[in-house]
Formats: structure tokens, C-alpha cells, sequence
């Protein structure tokens, strides 16, 4: 949403002062205005040809619930095309301005045409069937191809694809035999995209909140981040059973479809506000005062564990914290020793192992360093805390490659849980990747470390941190 919003804002562009690059953002609206159709009709006539054309502007209707005070997004001109504007944006700013200028341009065009085929490949005694589809006239798939993102391994083994031409009595030519056995998965995780559709199917929230939404989950550890995908924290959902258990009626999708619906007629005079506020506010306090006295307190509840204090002796106790459980000593206040509870999927043991002491000393006091794990991951302190409370990261063996930088690489967390990597003289060095860093040399250049790379379909590929550099290997 921040890149949309400078998009929206305004850049310099060569030699044009600072130009609004698409409409307003925060709409769903479906809107079009008749000078951006005309204008993106007379570009795809002269670029693409007639053919691809309709003979009619297409029109779409918007959702019941759409704010239509806006257009719907658009770039401001269809002239300036993604390959003249790229090289004054960076890359993400980029790839979003083609996104929207491809998808403004596809919607008036018109339809593809494609045949579904199956086709049956005989290879001596066996037959094989390939599923898919042959395009007839690529109509508006010549500027935009939406990719299905694939959920499952079941999915990706059975998922429809494009056709080369065939005939009847050719010989394909055989690259590779994977044989491969699929069973049924479980749901997949949300990711951020995923989750912001269903919310848009749901009627919950509008495009003005939806970034609110992900990063409030995030920010209050309800949620993290593995491999793209949104996990449930134990604090998460220990929040959803009491909320669902206490508050039923505002907790139920339906409730904050109708909210949304019920604003909309009240901003367009059809309900009162002080009705709404009473058909609202009379069950919910009602609600309310039963929570207060049936909710659980979580904060007030203690588990005594096996565990002994390595400070005091005395046993541990399983408390929560705002960032979920942890283990305090049970002679607090006077002792205020803490660990990490131990990874709530794991079943044996209560916590992990003892602090880790390492050989590396502290730079203040010159004790033994310890191996502990913070909410942004883990990182190393002095054994003398709380007297000493000096804390360094954990380097991945990988030295800074800025010029006259002494520092290490380290990994991070963003405040929304995100993981990325930068140079342990931060803020003093600024030099940060989203690739994890691999202490080997790249084999190609020499340069000082290569980096592991997620791409898309979920596949790992090794590549050098040299971005000059084309050497890559994927992960067996």
C-alpha cells in the first residue's frame, strides 16, 4: 500500500514535473471513466490491432458494497507504458505500475479463445493422457496472464496448462519420467494476498483497512510469517477461542458484513445512527458483562513446572506475557529470572535446554556470553544479566561486503515479523538482503558469499550475492 500511495503521489519522470502515476488506491470501485476507456481502446487498436478490440467498451459491475466515489485503480495514461517508466522507479514500484497498466489495458480487450484438450501420447504398451488447453486467439492473454497460485502438491501434479499444437501421428520428443504419487493435503495457510480475498469475499473491512488489518495481526504476534504463509501463534489463538467463546455475535463473519452494509445506509440516510448504535450496543454490553466475570484471566493463571531457576533454585512457573507464554522463577519479585517456554508444537520437555554458554566474551564486563532467544529470534547476552545487560547477534559467518564495513551479517525480524539480513554495525551500515546468506565463495566470480533464494512455485535456487553475477543452482 506505502509503494501505491508514492505511486498515487506523484514522481519525476524525465522531464515532466513530479505526474500522478494511477488513481486513488484505497477503492474497489469498477468505475472507468469514458476518456481512460477511449484513450486505452484507440492504444490497443493502434498497438495490438483491431482484432483484439470490442466492438463496445467493456464494463464492469461493482460489488454491493463498493465505494464507487473513486475510479477504479488505473494508471493516470495508458501512454506511459511499464518498459519507458521502470527505469525511473525501483523494482517494486515497477513491477506494481505494470500490474495495474496490464490489467487496465487486458479488461479492454477482447476475451481469449481457448479449446480444452486432452490428448493420449502411446509409448509402446502405455498410454499417457495430457490435459490442457490450446489457445485459438490470444485476446487480452497478449498483455496479461494471471498466474493460479498452487496451495497443494496435490494441485501442482494436477493442474491444467497450456498445450503446444498437436496433431494426430506426431512423435513428441521425451525429456524426463518423474514418477510421482500425490495424496490429498490439508487446507494451506493464508498467505497475505489470500487472506485479503477472502476478506474481500466476505465483505469484511474495505481496501483503506486491509493493510491495517495484516499488519495489527503481525505486529501483536497473533501471527507469523513461515515460508510466505500466515501461522497462528499459541497467543493467537488462545485470543480467538476466548474471543469466539465471550463475544459469538460480533465475532461471526456475518456480523461485520452487515456492519459494512449497515454504514453505507446510514451514510446514505436509509438508517438512523442512533438506532444502529442501540441494535448494536444493547446485546454487546450485555456481552460484555458476562465476559468480565466468566472470561478466563489468562495473566493471573500459573503452571508450576519441574524446571529449577539456574539462579535461585526454586522451581519455574509457566506465566503469560503481551508476547505469549514464558517461564518465570516463582520467588519473583525477588528473583527475576525468565526463559523461553520451549516451541508449543514440540511435546517433550517443557522449555529447551539451558541458556547455551558460548565461548565468545562479553565486551563490557568480560563474562561468558549465553545463547538466547528474544521475540525478533536469537541473539547473545552476558551471563551477569541483569548486573551486565550487554547483548550481541549471532553472525552467519558472512562478512559485511560494504567497503571499509568491519561488520558481520546477522538476521533480523521486522516489525512484522519478517525475516531479513543486514550488516551487525546497523544503523552505522546500512546494507541489508531479503536472501538468506550462505558463507561459500560463488564458484563463477569469487565474490564473498552466495544467497538462498525463495522463487516462485515454492522452489529454493542458490545464487551469488553479486547481483551482477548470473551463476545459480537450485536446491536439491
Amino acid at each position: 500500500m506505502m509503494i501505491a500511495q508514492k505511486l498515487y503521489e506523484g514522481l519525476q519522470i524525465g522531464d515532466e514535473e513530479q505526474v500522478g502515476l494511477i488513481t486513488y488506491m484505497r477503492t474497489d470501485s469498477f468505475n472507468l471513466s469514458s476518456e481512460a476507456v477511449n484513450e486505452a481502446r484507440n492504444f490497443i487498436a493502434s498497438r495490438y490491432g483491431s482484432d483484439f478490440l470490442p466492438d463496445k467498451p467493456n464494463f464492469y459491475k461493482s460489488k454491493k458494497t463498493a465505494q464507487e466515489a473513486h475510479e477504479a485503480i488505473r494508471p493516470t495514461s495508458v501512454l506511459r507504458e511499464p518498459s519507458y517508466i521502470r527505469k525511473y522507479l525501483e523494482k517494486d514500484a515497477a513491477n506494481l505500475y505494470e500490474l495495474i497498466w496490464n490489467r487496465f489495458v487486458a479488461c479492454q480487450m477482447n476475451p481469449a479463445i481457448l479449446d480444452s484438450t486432452s490428448v493420449d501420447i502411446e509409448a509402446k504398451k502405455y498410454l499417457f493422457r495430457a490435459t490442457g488447453s490450446v489457445v485459438r486467439f490470444p485476446g487480452f492473454l497478449k498483455v496479461y496472464e494471471e498466474t493460479i497460485e498452487v496451495s497443494s502438491e496435490s494441485e501442482q501434479g494436477e493442474k491444467e496448462g497450456i498445450l503446444p499444437p498437436l496433431k494426430t501421428g506426431d512423435m513428441p520428443e521425451l525429456i524426463n519420467i518423474a514418477p510421482e504419487q500425490h495424496f490429498t493435503q490439508p487446507p494451506p495457510r493464508y498467505t497475505e494476498a489470500n487472506l485479503i480475498k477472502e476478506l474481500e469475499e466476505k465483505g469484511i473491512g474495505r481496501p483503506s483497512t486491509y493493510a491495517a488489518i495484516i499488519s495489527t495481526i503481525l505486529q501483536r504476534d497473533y501471527v507469523e510469517i513461515k515460508e510466505r504463509r500466515l501461522h497462528p501463534t499459541l497467543l493467537g489463538s488462545l485470543i480467538s477461542d476466548l474471543l469466539v467463546e465471550n463475544f459469538p455475535k460480533i465475532l461471526d463473519v456475518k456480523f461485520t458484513a452487515n456492519m459494512e452494509e449497515e454504514l453505507d445506509q446510514i451514510e446514505e440516510g436509509k438508517k438512523g445512527w442512533i438506532d444502529a448504535l442501540n441494535d448494536f450496543y444493547k446485546p454487546f454490553s450485555s456481552d460484555l458483562s458476562k465476559a468480565e466475570t466468566m472470561m478466563r484471566d489468562i495473566k493471573k493463571e500459573i503452571e508450576i513446572t519441574d524446571e529449577l531457576c539456574d539462579k535461585c533454585g526454586k522451581n519455574m512457573v509457566i506465566k503469560w506475557g503481551r508476547f505469549g507464554r514464558f517461564l518465570a522463577c516463582s520467588d519473583y519479585p525477588n528473583c527475576k529470572s525468565t526463559r523461553p517456554v520451549k516451541g508449543d508444537n514440540e511435546k517433550e520437555g517443557v522449555t529447551d535446554k539451558l541458556p547455551e554458554i558460548t565461548n565468545e566474551i562479553c565486551d563490557k564486563c568480560g563474562a561468558p556470553l549465553q545463547l538466547k532467544i528474544g521475540r525478533y529470534g536469537k541473539f547473545l547476552a552476558c551471563t551477569k544479566y541483569p548486573e551486565c545487560k550487554f547483548t550481541k547477534p549471532i553472525s552467519l559467518g558472512v562478512l559485511c561486503p560494504q567497503d571499509g564495513c568491519n561488520g558481520f551479517l546477522v538476521e533480523r525480524r521486522t516489525k512484522k515479523g519478517k525475516i531479513f539480513y543486514s550488516c551487525s554495525n546497523y544503523p552505522k551500515c546500512k546494507f541489508a538482503t531479503w536472501n538468506k546468506p550462505i558463507p561459500e565463495k560463488c564458484p563463477q566470480c569469487g565474490y564473498s558469499f552466495l544467497v538462498e533464494k525463495r522463487v516462485r512455485g515454492g522452489d529454493i535456487e542458490i545464487m551469488c550475492g553479486n547481483k551482477d553475477c548470473t551463476f545459480k543452482k537450485a536446491v536439491a
